[in-house]
Order: structure tokens, then C-alpha cells, then sequence
């Protein structure tokens, strides 16, 4: 009979009861994380509250009301028309060029006002005696105020004693000369203008910003393989201002959208709606004609816009940047 062969194995565990894996928490750390929520609370709940009050309330109201017939004055609207506010709001000349107003805005904005200004920017990033002083002047109109600033070009472009048409008489130009705010076929061009003046020094500041957070080691880099200004610019400083670039648009487009300070004062809207956004209409129906269930109509019209396209955007444009943001962040943590 033979001996079973003897193995070096270990001996086996003996099974028994499982062991906790964690450790109690003790009472004084919990007090510690009950104690950190109710501080977060304390200083997130009043911010809640004022966005409640300040935001979602008032969408709340205006969808409510845009679903009546009502003036703003008896109590709460009773006369209820369920859609009839935006049916007549899609049938009517008026609101219908008030989008094509602000979508010929947008297109301008995009294709004049940001590239001028991020040459601007890419200008006074070089090495330049007074480039401080440009940079605080290019700046200074958007410090003034819309109400200022629409004064001031409705003195300007004033028909009888403007400054404009002064100019171009004394340069020899009279042909040129224009009631620039009160004809149809040059109001949005001379509404532009402004616009462009009013908020091109802050796209440049925001572009200018961005290009100093490039390091000159690339621009460096790219000039010893052998590239041009220009290529660098296409090639680097382009591409690397591309998350600048793309937050200008979007402040850009929602501003037109939104436009109303600046049309309320040079035009009112006129002449003849050629200059009216949707902005300006809610705000004649709405407070002048006390009709303020159809302005409560085109402000929810208007905030679905800027809903969709700031979603929009968000998806299918921003999504890269907030990513590589929060990326960047766990990195560092």
C-alpha cells in the first residue's frame, strides 16, 4: 500500500463568518458631513430662490398668460384662447420680418463685426508703442451704456444737421448723404453700424485674451519649420482660438436675438416696422397697446429660440470644449 505523496501546499482556510470591510462611521464624523451639507445648503438655497423668483417664475407666467386674451389689468386673464396668440403671431407681416431683421443681423454679425474684431485683437497683440491706449479706446464704447450710445448715433445720423451727413458734404459727397434712421432701404445697415460700434471692443477683448493664453513657444516653433505669419495665424493661433471663437459666436447670436435697447431708442422700431426685432414687438403689444397676452406669446416664442439654439449649440458645437474643460480638471486632481 502506498503513502499519499506529501505536496508543499498551503493549508487550506478554514471558511468562516465573512468580515466587514468597512469601519462604523463614528458619530462625530457624521455630525461633520451633516454639519457641511447644511452649510452648502445655506449658501446655495438663497441663490435657488432668487433664480426661482427672478426666472422660472416669470416663464411660468408669461406661458400662462400667452394662452389668454387679457390687457394685464382685472385680476388673473380669464379670457382663454388657448393658441390663437401664436397663430396669429405666425400669420402677421410684422413678426415675421422681425425674424428676418434679426436673422440679417446674426449674418452681419458673423461675417463683419467678429472677424473685424479678432483682427483688431490679432493687430494689438503686437509689440506696439500706445497699444495700451488702443486697446482702452477700441474698449470704451462698450463701457457707455445702450440708452448713451443710441443718443448719440440719433444725433449723428440726424437727416438735417448730423454729423454724418456733414462729413460727406465736406468731403464732397453730398449724393451720398441719407436720412440714415428713417428710410427702409438704409436703417438696418445704419442699426448695424452701431451694433458693430457698441460691441466690437468687447468680442476683441475676449479674442485678445485668448491669444495672449497661447504660448509663444508654438508660434516659435511653427517660424523655425518654416512658417509665414500667415501660415502661423491659420495653422496655430486659429485653431487654438477656436473654444474663444466659438463662445463669441454664441454671445453674439443670443444678443440678436434678443435685441432691444438699442432699436428702442434710435428707431422705435420704425420707420414703417423696418427696423422692429422681436423685442421691440412684445414690448409694443405688451406695455403700449396693453395687449398682454400676444406680447406674453412672443416672449415664450422668443425664449424657445434662444432655448434651442443655446441647447443646440451646446450639443453639437460647445460639447468638445466642455469636455476637454472637465477633463483638464480631473487631471489636476
Amino acid at each position: 500500500m502506498t503513502r499519499p505523496a506529501l505536496t508543499d501546499a498551503p493549508p487550506r482556510a478554514v471558511a468562516g463568518p465573512p468580515r466587514r470591510t468597512g469601519r462604523p462611521v463614528a458619530p462625530s464624523a457624521r455630525r461633520r458631513r451633516f454639519g457641511t451639507l447644511v452649510t452648502i445648503t445655506l449658501f446655495v438655497l438663497p441663490a435657488l430662490v432668487l433664480f426661482g423668483l427672478l426666472v422660472l417664475a416669470p416663464i411660468a407666467v408669461a406661458a400662462y398668460t400667452s394662452l389668454f386674451k387679457w390687457n394685464g389689468l382685472g385680476g388673473l386673464p380669464t379670457d382663454f384662447v388657448g393658441l390663437d396668440n401664436f397663430t396669429r403671431m405666425f400669420a402677421d407681416e410684422v413678426f415675421i420680418g422681425d425674424l428676418r431683421h434679426g436673422a440679417l443681423l446674426i449674418v452681419l454679425s458673423l461675417v463683419i463685426q467678429l472677424p473685424l474684431s479678432l483682427a483688431l485683437a490679432m493687430l494689438l497683440n503686437q509689440k506696439m508703442r500706445g497699444r495700451a491706449f488702443y486697446r482702452l479706446l477700441f474698449f470704451a464704447p462698450y463701457v457707455l451704456s445702450e440708452v448713451i450710445t443710441g443718443v448719440l448715433f440719433g444725433m449723428i445720423l440726424s437727416p438735417d444737421e448730423g454729423l454724418a451727413n456733414q462729413i460727406l458734404s465736406a468731403a464732397g459727397l453730398s449724393s451720398l448723404q441719407s436720412t440714415w434712421l428713417a428710410d427702409p432701404d438704409t436703417v438696418m445697415m445704419s442699426l448695424f453700424l452701431v451694433m458693430t460700434w457698441k460691441y466690437f471692443g468687447f468680442h476683441m477683448i475676449l479674442y485678445l485674451a485668448g491669444r495672449q493664453g497661447i504660448p509663444k513657444e508654438l508660434g516659435e516653433a511653427a517660424a523655425i519649420d518654416g512658417a509665414g505669419s500667415w501660415q502661423q495665424f491659420r495653422y496655430v493661433t486659429l485653431p487654438l482660438l477656436g473654444p474663444t471663437i466659438r463662445i463669441s459666436v454664441f454671445l453674439s447670436v443670443i444678443g440678436a436675438i434678443q435685441l432691444f435697447d438699442l432699436v428702442w431708442v434710435l428707431t422705435a422700431g420704425g420707420p414703417i416696422h423696418s427696423s422692429e426685432t422681436m423685442a421691440v414687438t412684445m414690448f409694443q403689444f405688451g406695455f403700449k397697446r396693453s395687449q398682454l397676452g400676444y406680447g406674453s406669446a412672443i416672449s415664450v416664442v422668443m425664449f424657445l429660440i434662444s432655448m434651442v439654439f443655446a441647447l443646440g449649440y451646446q450639443r453639437f458645437v460647445l460639447r468638445r470644449d466642455t469636455q476637454g474643460a472637465i477633463t483638464s480638471m480631473g487631471d489636476q486632481r
